[in-house]
């Protein structure tokens, strides 16, 4: 029984420390800046922004995002679609949507070198093709639905806080019950490790970042080299933010729940696949700081549930005020990962069937977190048809 009683020490000993370290980040959290509001542009903002849009394929996904990105107004100066030799008709889609409002240019960007990744490849591409005239460049995903007012919202909200670079947590559109059950809990592995949206990281290493959405200064790109530092990254968003924010800029992650919506995955099985791809996001880390990330994941979400049903299965056979402790808090932080499902509610669209399931999601992170460690272990070898490594 010494023997228990050491091991329940031990884990309290690493259990403890991590969670007041969650508690900290949520503490933060409860004062974060409310969600962004959709916004008229000014006369200051005229042709400021540059949009890429990297597409591959996206022929069913990217009618929202084409409909959303016209509606901006003059603050957008050009919407450059950067595709990768589609062939389900983007491009054709692309073509059409040139006639009826002539900011939106196709490109093509040239063969995939082997040291690249796909998505930075294309954002660099167009990123070589914007104005030099713009303030700013934005990168937007295909699957993505801008709603009006959103860069006008950008551009204020960055100049209003100073930031070089700010990009913006959307709002999800879930129509299952197996993805309202996962993809919450997936979610909830990056709000766990770093800051939440509308909270600014304490240092670098922190910095969180959203492709789907991400508002950069055209300076700071191009003093970067444009998306070099990401090229061979599958978590190119967090790649560069980091290393913007190591170089010394403002980096902003702001609730764009009520500016920016996306349907980005079809299923539960679709869901497990693309968001675990890089979720792990080892392509933005050292080896020291995403091993320390996984101890500290399964300890504060992996952990609590398994450890709670077997506390209440056993509470009576181990009479140790280190198991005691152990069991009271590990009740505490699954009542405290409950409460969170109300605190991003608000990141889910209403409608879907099986969202009734999100308040079960909690069970489901003991999946979340092995899906992690899955990633952390590998690496992508294959993406829309494309093959690497």
């Amino acid at each position: 029984m010494t023997l228990i009683a050491s091991i329940f020490f031990i884990l309290l000993l690493f259990q403890v420390p991590s969670s007041l370290l969650l508690f900290s980040r949520l503490l933060r959290g409860a004062k974060r800046f409310p969600p962004l509001q959709p916004r008229l542009a000014s006369a200051t903002m005229l042709a400021q922004v540059s949009v890429i849009v990297p597409t591959l394929n996206e022929v069913e996904r990217m009618d929202g995002m084409l409909t959303g990105l016209s509606r901006q107004t003059y603050e957008v100066r050009e919407i450059i679609i950067v595709d990768s030799n589609s062939q389900d008709g983007t491009r054709e889609k692309v073509t059409e949507m040139t006639k009826k409002d002539p900011r939106f240019k196709l490109i093509s960007d040239p063969t995939l070198p082997k040291d690249w990744v796909g998505r930075p490849w294309a954002l660099h591409n167009g990123f070589l093709a914007t104005s030099e005239q713009s303030k700013w460049v934005l990168g937007v995903d295909a699957d993505t639905q801008p709603q009006a007012g959103l860069i006008a919202s950008l551009l204020h909200f960055a100049a209003t806080n100073d930031y070089d670079l700010l990009s913006l947590s959307p709002q999800f559109i879930l129509k299952s019950g197996g993805e309202w059950w996962l993809q919450p809990a997936l979610l909830m592995t990056l709000l766990y490790r770093f800051e939440s949206s509308g909270v600014n990281a304490p240092s670098p290493e922190t910095v969180m970042a959203n492709g789907q959405c991400f508002l950069i200064k055209r300076e700071v790109l191009a003093e970067l080299g444009g998306y070099e530092v990401a090229k061979a990254s599958f978590c190119d968003d967090v790649t560069l933010a980091r290393e913007v924010a190591k170089r010394g800029y403002k980096v902003g992650f702001a609730d764009g729940a009520r500016l920016l919506k996306v349907r980005m995955y079809e299923g539960f099985a679709d869901t497990w696949h693309g968001w675990g791809r890089s979720l792990d996001l080892k392509d933005a880390s050292s080896p020291s700081q995403l091993w320390s990330e996984l101890g500290f994941l399964a300890l504060v979400q992996g952990f609590p549930l398994l450890f709670t049903i077997f506390g209440l299965f056993t509470f009576n056979t181990f009479n140790f005020l280190t198991f005691k402790v152990l069991f009271a808090l590990n009740i505490i932080l699954l009542i405290g990962r409950w409460a969170l499902v109300f605190a991003i509610s608000s990141s889910y669209e209403k409608n879907g069937g099986g969202r009734w399931l999100l308040w079960l999601s909690p069970t489901a992170d003991i999946l979340a977190v092995a899906r992690i460690f899955l990633s952390a272990f590998s690496k992508p070898k294959q993406w829309r048809g494309r093959m690497y490594g």
